[in-house]
């Protein structure tokens, strides 16, 4: 067995999530722009929206395709997915506070500032997601 596909068969669920994370990612940032800087809303709202968009997104990318996570009934499905929104509800209070820390305090660009706190919120998003939304046996 080649050493890649050791260390895809090891990592195959980390690789996934930062794959769909950088992607995730990538929808929350781009979305904040252009909510917050091309239509120019208020910088909170902006990153309000682009939280959904990419929660949205996360939520169907990490369950099929990350943590394989499969459910028998309808019951299960709206409460994983309940599970996700309130986690992901508790990382966007996280992700608010650093941005008004980011912009209204120490005075930093509200996008440098949305790059950075997404560092933590992936972070945090994993350990959500694998811990507590995910878990096996947990159908």
């Amino acid at each position: 067995m080649t050493t890649i596909k050791k260390i895809w068969l090891k990592y195959k669920g980390v690789i996934a999530y930062l794959f769909f994370g950088v992607l995730t990612t990538l929808i929350n940032i781009i979305a904040f722009y252009l909510f917050g800087t091309v239509f120019a809303l208020y910088y909170q709202l902006a990153n309000v929206i682009a939280w959904l968009l990419s929660v949205l997104f996360a939520f169907f990318t990490n369950k099929v395709w990350v943590f394989g996570s499969k459910y028998t009934t309808m019951k299960a499905f709206w409460s994983e997915m309940g599970k996700f929104f309130f986690y992901r509800g508790v990382s966007l209070v996280i992700d608010a506070a650093i941005m008004f820390l980011g912009v209204s305090v120490l005075k930093v660009d509200k996008n440098l500032t949305k790059l950075l706190d997404q560092v933590v919120v992936v972070l945090i998003n994993y350990f959500f997601s694998k811990f507590l939304i995910f878990k096996k046996g947990n159908k």
